[in-house]
């Protein structure tokens, strides 16, 4: 391969690219392409998807209406579930997702799929590049075979293969794809910086090149599993906490005034989002391939797995303060979505707690101003469509799963019978009577 004349058609926005998966990390990527320059085509196999972004309908918090509609009359983004199409990409990115399946064990089906589809239509001096979390060894030992076997070209001699993880935080409003640090591992030091010169094209973050694949394949796995050990602590202080009488969230708070040395996690009623409750389990599935467990890895996410539970545990003990049994209690859940200010539910501790509370006899409901409905083991449920004072007085329990901050705490604090805030997100209400904070 020619490396220079490749670095020349990114310069000139010659190169056309294609993103496969137009989910949370795939569209705004795809986006992000396509106002650099590059005609841009996005592939997924869910037809709702390739028609509403086909007529600039945007499904996405991070994406801005105005420019995949603008992008799409262009003619400078398209997307198609025909994978013929990879035959016109010079750079495809592959954005799948890479879930864990019923035994907590990683799924890379959807990577597997989309490699292969890939390698149909693979031509001579492409550029691939897995940015999908998944577990060290991904790109040198399933993506590259699978290319190579499907394509009939030789990865370094005939294409450039790398991995650079997507770093996606939905709901930030200072860090996007547009700005947020990229990290590239490529097969060779050719392909990390042809693949970088990509990236470099398009965003306006800082990219930082590794030594491999596995490096920023472990680097990834890194940034998510640090912060699943550090809210394993604080959820573990928490159960501490409130057996001594003493409140975990101001104890953050002088915490954090040590101006090193310190970062504050918070506790909650359990881990969502696609990474942090996900990225161990890959990390610790490998580990065992070469004989060692991560005990302490290992440890976080059992104390992390078992916080929903523990939420109806104490929303039991508040019910039986007012003679009020879980079973048969009416619960009203505030927050769906797995953090606040976002339509995300994916992996939110809330549908666990849902489901603990329902198996416990507990009649619930919920009210998310963000998600009017989820999907969850199958099944669609509706959410409220309003919060009103009738709702919140036939409430036994207002159990606060999401801090939402378009939710009028005061008027849930002068209408709920009682309170299990498990956000602290109503700290700052002076009559707290009726109000437990986990």
């Amino acid at each position: 391969m020619n490396k220079n004349e490749l670095l020349f058609k990114i310069s000139q926005r010659t190169i056309q690219v294609g993103v496969i998966g137009l989910g949370y990390v795939g569209l705004p990527l795809a986006v992000e392409k396509a106002k650099a320059g590059f005609k841009t085509t996005g592939f997924d196999v869910q037809s709702s998807k390739v028609d509403m972004v086909n007529a600039g309908h945007n499904y996405i918090g991070d994406v801005v209406d105005n420019d995949l509609s603008k992008l799409v009359s262009e003619g400078m983004l398209r997307a198609t579930s025909d994978f013929s199409f990879i035959k016109d990409c010079d750079f495809i990115a592959i954005c799948v997702p890479t879930p864990l399946d019923e035994h907590q064990q990683p799924d890379i089906s959807y990577v597997r799929d989309s490699v292969i589809a890939i390698s149909k239509y693979l031509k001579k001096d492409s550029i691939v590049v897995l940015e999908s979390t998944t577990y060290p060894g991904t790109t040198e030992e399933l993506v590259k075979p699978l290319l190579e076997k499907g394509s009939g070209l030789v990865c370094s001699e005939d294409f450039y293969l790398g991995f650079s993880p997507e770093r996606v935080d939905p709901g930030n409003l200072i860090y996007k794809t547009k700005n947020t640090p990229k990290v590239v591992g490529g097969i060779g030091k050719d392909a990390t910086e042809v693949i970088s010169a990509m990236y470099r094209a398009v965003l306006s973050g800082d990219v930082t090149e590794v030594s491999s694949p596995a490096i920023a394949e472990m680097e990834k796995i890194l940034e998510n599993t640090y912060r699943n050990v550090n809210i394993g602590l604080v959820n573990e202080l928490a159960k501490l906490c409130h057996e001594m009488g003493i409140s975990i969230w101001e104890v953050i708070d002088a915490a954090k005034t040590k101006p090193y040395g310190f970062q504050a996690f918070y506790p909650g009623p359990g881990l969502g989002g696609h990474c942090i409750p996900l990225d161990p389990y890959y990390l610790s599935w490998k580990a065992r391939e070469y004989g060692f467990h991560t005990s302490m890895i290992e440890s976080s996410m059992m104390i992390n797995d078992r916080m929903p539970e523990y939420t109806v545990e104490r929303a039991s003990k508040i019910l039986n303060r007012f003679k009020k049994s879980l079973n048969g209690a009416k619960v009203l859940i505030l927050g769906v979505a797995y953090k606040q200010d976002i339509d995300d539910y994916r992996e939110s501790p809330a549908l666990r707690v849902i489901e603990e509370l329902e198996k416990n006899g507990a009649i619930v409901e919920y009210f998310d101003p963000w998600v009017a409905q989820y999907k969850y083991k199958g099944k669609i449920r509706k959410g409220l469509e309003n919060l009103t004072s009738e709702v919140l007085e036939n409430s036994d329990l207002v159990l606060i799963t999401a801090a939402h901050s378009n939710v009028d705490y005061d008027f849930v604090q002068k209408h709920a019978n009682a309170i299990f805030d498990t956000k602290n997100v109503m700290k700052n209400i002076s009559n707290r009577n009726n109000i437990e904070v986990l």
